[in-house]
């Protein structure tokens, strides 16, 4: 494992981060910011879903579920303040946790429409990703969540929608793209890779 120290920053950094459930992708970004904060960078986790909640409170919005009864409109104008909002920011580097997308009865929705990369103007582009069988075991253990049961072949498949529409994002932006896997046991490694992603300078 290659050490932070010595690492910089290119300017700030702007890094989205997404996952599909069951990837420990807010256990790799929460571990990644500690390191980057150890390494003396001031270093953000924002969850993209918690800002958007703060500006509907402006709007009255006193619980989240409120925010699933506003209108097309209204959700739009509220996923576009809170966009720029974070692109505001002036840590050294910003991690934003959100979703890629939503699977819906019509299709899969996405979470990062163009309008919103436009706002975010992200730097980096990364999925965090694991093993099919690796997910499937740790969705059936989390028993704090109801989520439908899936197969790993049908994981597999919301892997490679992940990839394909991540990498889609990276074409319209021209941010480079990267996938951090996840092992079981093996969450730190992860994590560290991920700080490094924002902290090396040479290419990739």
């Amino acid at each position: 494992m290659r050490s932070l120290e010595g690492s910089s920053i290119i300017n700030n950094k702007r890094a989205i981060v997404v996952g599909i459930p069951g990837v420990g992708k807010t256990t790799v970004i929460t571990r990644a910011v500690e390191m980057l904060n150890t390494q003396g960078l001031n270093a953000r986790l924002v969850v993209f879903g918690t800002v958007m909640f703060e500006e509907a409170m402006k709007m009255g919005v006193k619980h989240r579920d409120e925010m699933r009864r506003l209108s097309v409109e209204e959700q739009r104008r509220l996923q576009e303040n809170a966009a720029v909002k974070i692109a505001k920011m002036k840590d050294d580097v910003i991690i934003i946790d959100t979703h890629l997308f939503i699977s819906t009865k019509e299709g899969y929705y996405p979470g990062l429409p163009l309008h919103l990369l436009n706002l975010l103007k992200p730097t980096n582009l990364i999925l965090v990703a694991a093993e099919p069988r690796e997910i499937l075991s740790r969705r059936m253990n989390d028993k704090s969540r109801q989520r439908d049961l899936v197969d790993e072949v049908e994981i597999a498949h919301e892997l490679e929608i992940a990839r394909i529409m991540l990498a889609s994002c990276s074409i319209l932006t021209g941010a480079p793209f990267a996938i951090v896997m996840n092992r079981e046991g093996r969450v730190d490694e992860a994590s560290h890779e991920l700080a490094s992603l924002l902290t090396d300078r040479r290419a990739r």
